[in-house]
């Protein structure tokens, strides 16, 4: 029988946290704050020391995700394990879980198989704290802002525009609108309200496009909490919050290090979820990782269609940095599905169902090499059910565009299963291919670039808004906020707005539901189709799997 990836990330043999630091990247102790045996945070004023030259920086990207799955995260892991192997000095930049998919419908994300990063329950169990803080700090804003008003209101808040909701780091529909401060005066004034998942949060993007802790407090600061009856907005800094709430995240801000199975450095912190936030880890933690190795391994979430164009668009915009290459990652099973294929039937060898699918890695690819301006190669995470003639044909697929395609065990084999594509990546990184650029310009009108997201990477026609919603983005516009880049919430699963729409399709709307201004985060979001803010669990939730036994052991985490 196999073992599961609980089983196998319980198995291994994991250095001392400390040990590791300084033995692959001469990580004084002195800069390290251990959080047990195997986790440790990296103190940012010596981060901030280190002057030498940056490594290479590398994209792992995906099609759009499907019920088969398509092992984003550990092609990252492999990969930096694979680049070590072959005499690199690597660093993996990963994302934190979110407890909402750990319990929901996803799963944890620290990779899986023999390619994984450990203590892994940790990793999907609260970890460090760090979403926890944000969570705090962001709720705490909003109790502020309530007892201001119980208190008088002598900032002059309209009780109908107020624009920040509550968090909490579960799936939980019951949450999406509520009313708050019934039961007579002492509670304050009752007027609706609702909860977002933490990842949404501004302050989790704020967290993770802050490069220091005076610009953490500066950017929350700036966050617009509601406006007045002209419409004046109301910031955090008004409400003199953003001391306490930068206090909160004191610890936070510091970039968490844990390893790989095969004892290989990676560096975990902030921003999953790309379909209705930002998606990428924290610009803190890739810089980081870019000083402490010669290549980084990153990846952003979802498909190159949502998590890869924010990388783009929003995160190397506001940073600096660059890719020098991209990682796109799939599986035959996954092509299958986007060709038509029941999810029972995906073993089954299908060259059609193939063919069918293979336009949805095809746009993925022209958007990272024709619309980001990265050169990339196709990794096809290895199933046993995989047949050469598929293989085959999604070569030839790919020959016609010029792309590579490597076929990579590292699930089965760790390290050794991706040496091939590690070898691939530093061709494609050292060729100084790579001319990155975005998808629209900083002096395009906000609807512009929604436009340009929508028709370039999501093969659109047209968007569309109703009256207010574009009254709104004018109003955006009008008021300064319009050289903003722009952050789409929308399905995962499609190009459209429609989860089930497979492939590529072409020619349809893309309907911008709702516009909510992230003024520290300094970008908009544009919330299309049927997308949640607060997802739910489903019928048979994760977390009915999970449990622990009497000597602390957990199981059923996958």
């Amino acid at each position: 029988m196999a073992l599961s990836d609980i089983d196998i990330a319980q198995a291994a043999k994991l250095k001392p946290i400390l040990q590791m630091a300084q033995d692959r990247l001469n990580i004084p102790l002195e800069a390290l704050e251990p959080y047990g045996h195997y986790k440790a945070k990296i103190d940012l004023n010596w981060l901030g020391q280190q002057t030498g030259p940056n490594g290479k920086l590398v994209l792992v990207t995906a099609i759009s995700p499907t019920p088969a799955g398509e092992g984003k995260t550990t092609t990252t892991v492999g990969l930096g394990d694979a680049l070590n192997r072959i005499g690199k000095r690597a660093v993996i930049a990963l994302r934190e879980p979110s407890l909402g998919p750990v319990f929901g419908m996803k799963g944890g994300a620290a990779g899986g198989g023999y390619a994984q990063v450990v203590p892994m329950e940790d990793i999907n169990l609260h970890f460090t704290g760090d979403f926890n803080a944000i969570a705090l700090a962001h709720n705490l804003l909003a109790a502020l802002l309530d007892n201001h008003i119980h208190h008088g209101n002598a900032l002059g808040f309209d009780s109908r525009r107020i624009v920040w909701r509550r968090v909490m780091d579960m799936n939980d529909r019951a949450l999406r609108s509520t009313v708050v401060s019934l039961g007579g005066p002492g509670n304050g004034f009752p007027r609706e309200d609702g909860f977002d998942i933490v990842v949404a949060s501004e302050v989790m993007a704020i967290f993770c496009l802050a490069t220091s802790r005076k610009d953490l407090k500066k950017r929350l600061a700036n966050i617009i909490v509601g406006y007045t009856r002209d419409q004046t907005p109301i910031r955090a800094s008004d409400l003199q919050a953003q001391g306490a709430m930068a206090a909160l995240l004191k610890d936070a801000i510091k970039p968490n290090l844990v390893q790989t199975l095969e004892n290989n450095p990676a560096i975990i912190h902030g921003g999953p979820f790309a379909n209705i936030a930002h998606g990428c880890n924290t610009v803190t933690a890739t810089q980081a990782a870019l000083k402490l190795g010669e290549y980084v391994v990153t990846e952003a979430g979802f498909g190159a269609d949502l998590g890869a164009e924010k990388f783009i668009d929003i995160k190397c915009r506001k940073s600096g940095l660059r890719p020098d290459c991209a990682v796109v990652v799939a599986t035959l099973r996954a092509l299958k599905h986007h060709g038509g294929v029941d999810a029972k039937d995906l073993n089954t060898p299908n060259l059609s169902a193939v063919e069918k699918g293979l336009p949805n890695l095809e746009r993925h690819v022209n958007n990272i090499r024709n619309h980001y301006g990265l050169p990339c190669v196709v990794s096809i995470n290895h199933f046993t059910s995989d047949t050469q003639e598929e293989l085959d044909l999604l070569r030839r697929h790919m020959d016609r565009l010029g792309v590579p395609v490597v076929l990579a065990r590292h699930w089965a084999d760790g390290s050794a299963g991706a040496e091939e594509l590690a070898h691939m990546v530093v061709k494609l990184a050292e060729s100084g291919t790579a001319h990155m650029r975005f998808v629209y310009e900083d002096s395009d009108s906000l609807w512009d670039k929604m436009k340009a997201i929508a028709t370039k990477v999501y093969g659109a026609a047209d968007i569309s808004a109703d009256t207010a919603v574009r009254a709104k983005i004018a109003k955006l516009q009008q008021d300064g906020y319009g050289h903003y880049p722009v952050c789409v919430a929308k399905t995962q699963y499609s190009f459209s707005t429609d989860p089930k729409l497979r492939a590529a399709p072409s020619g349809h709307m893309v309907n911008v539901r709702e516009v909510r201004l992230a003024a520290g985060a300094e970008f908009v979001v544009m919330i299309c189709g049927d997308i949640m803010t607060m997802p739910g669990l489903p019928k048979e939730p994760a977390s009915a799997r999970i449990d622990i036994d009497d000597d602390g052991k957990i199981s059923g985490l996958f």
